[in-house]
């Protein structure tokens, strides 16, 4: 490629406009990827808590002591953790209190749980929707700025009286980086989005279940303890 047509000169030679596409797209790649990383470390580490937790929840044979040493713990809940340590909470608060039929005791711990599930599927789905929104908007975006720069070497090419394809291969060709640039911001939003939407939807089946098992385990405390 002769050096007039150099990726480098076409950038710095595009109009503002289209220059501003670019930006806007490197910032939402740049952006996405950060999300990306960190999304994917973030369920990572959630699945492993999950089978951490369900090692130790099914294994112990009294839920007293696990609770005591889950909320004595210093480091964050989250979970399945969290969601066990509100609704055992729950249940033992209502439990204490006289005049409450163990089925509003057994209501009252899942209430609590079905709460706490909420806050986690907020946390895992935080920035599920900015990926989802790159993936969509920046090939229009990048289509935006390949238009506004075709429309510019064309109106060049009416002020001439003789065109030819040197006089408008530059403005095309800048004009297509932009198009390049919204599919290299969005293809990788979209995978991104695609697999952890998938990833949280299993890590929440999975809380859904756990709040389940853990309920049937407490209408037993509740009816025959």
């Amino acid at each position: 490629m002769s050096a007039d047509l150099s990726y480098t000169h076409l950038i710095l030679e595009a109009s503002l406009v289209v220059q501003l596409v670019m930006l806007m797209l490197v910032l939402a790649s740049v952006v996405s990827w950060s999300m990306i990383f960190s999304k994917r470390l973030m369920l990572k580490r959630a699945n492993r808590d999950a089978d951490n937790f369900e090692e130790r929840f099914w294994a112990a044979e009294d839920l007293g002591p696990l609770y005591s040493r889950i909320s004595g713990s210093r480091h964050k809940l989250s979970g399945m953790e969290k969601i066990f340590e509100a609704g055992f909470k729950e249940f033992a608060r209502l439990r204490k209190q006289e005049g409450i039929s163990p089925a509003a005791v057994l209501e009252g711990a899942q209430r609590g749980m079905r709460i706490t599930l909420n806050r986690e599927i907020d946390y895992l789905e935080t920035n599920l929707s900015f990926l989802a929104t790159v993936g969509s908007t920046s090939p229009y975006i990048g289509l935006f700025g390949t238009v506004w720069g075709i429309m510019n070497s064309f109106r060049a090419l009416g002020q001439v009286q003789q065109a030819t394809i040197s006089m408008v291969a530059p403005g095309i060709s800048e004009a297509l980086i932009a198009t390049a640039m919204g599919l290299f911001a969005a293809i990788p939003a979209v995978i991104a989005y695609n697999r952890f939407s998938n990833d949280v939807e299993r890590l929440i089946n999975r809380y859904d279940t756990f709040v389940d098992e853990f309920s049937s385990i407490l209408h037993r405390y509740a009816y025959h303890k």
